[in-house]
């Protein structure tokens, strides 16, 4: 137990430091080595999800570690890397995609880009995170 909180701290503040510069590079970095190592809890853990998408251009399959939060039609999503991310162009391509959070699967639709510098929709401590990382933007996706 100990060890898994201490590995999600570790993830937590390599993210903050690597989205704070938002060096694309770093960005690469994150996708080759720390979405590997969340993805193995992502699925269960709150606040986490796993998203399923295809790729707009390749037609391949790709699991996405995200942070994830229950909305009143659907999900909400951070968008820390910016609405420029590639998993969020082939979502939007696509116009939904699969979701697996806290050990439950979704089919959702309908995705929208916000921008919300309040970042209200969140709980206080992700919008603490979001403002350091600079992060203002959230996908909005429907369950219905």
């Amino acid at each position: 137990m100990i060890a898994g909180a201490i590995i999600v701290i570790v993830i937590a503040a390599s993210g903050v430091l690597m989205m704070r510069f938002r060096k694309r590079w770093l960005a690469k970095i994150n996708i080759a080595f720390t979405n590997r190592i969340t993805g193995l809890f992502a699925g269960w853990l709150p606040g986490f999800g796993i998203l399923t998408h295809g790729g707009r251009k390749s037609g391949k399959v790709y699991r996405t570690p995200i942070n994830v939060f229950r909305a009143s039609n659907g999900f909400i999503i951070a968008l820390t890397y910016s609405s420029q991310s590639e998993w969020v162009k082939n979502v939007l391509a696509a116009g939904g995609c699969d979701l697996e959070t806290r050990g439950k699967k979704y089919q959702l639709s309908a995705p929208k880009v916000v921008g919300d510098p309040t970042r209200r929709r969140f709980p206080i401590p992700v919008r603490i995170v979001l403002k350091l990382v600079g992060a203002d933007e959230y996908m909005e996706l429907s369950t219905r």
